[in-house]
């Protein structure tokens, strides 16, 4: 068995473990590698064994949410300047080629 309790996987994150074992399985995989392996996929895509929080209802998360949306809206528009300068920049270096 995989080192580590279980214990504190979901019961999705378990299932999940257990198809792709199967499918390891199915293969030609040893089950010994086929579990590691399929756990080390659950881990890889949820983050680990980590039970979900109980959600909780507050104004601020909203407004985090619309701040960094911002900041990457400016980052966007920033990048596309960037590129038009270097493409006028090559303009310019063709122009001279000539």
């Amino acid at each position: 068995m995989a080192r580590g309790s279980k214990a504190s996987y979901t019961n999705k994150q378990k299932r999940q473990a257990s198809k792709i074992e199967k499918s390891y399985k199915k293969r030609g995989v040893s089950s010994k590698t086929a579990e590691a392996r399929a756990w080390a996929t659950v881990n890889k895509e949820t983050g680990g064994g980590k039970k979900r929080a109980a959600k909780k209802s507050s104004g601020r998360k909203s407004a985090a949410k619309k701040s960094s949306g911002r900041k990457t809206a400016a980052k966007k528009s920033g990048g596309r300047k960037k590129t038009a300068s270097k493409k006028s920049a090559s303009k310019k270096s063709s122009s001279r080629r000539r």
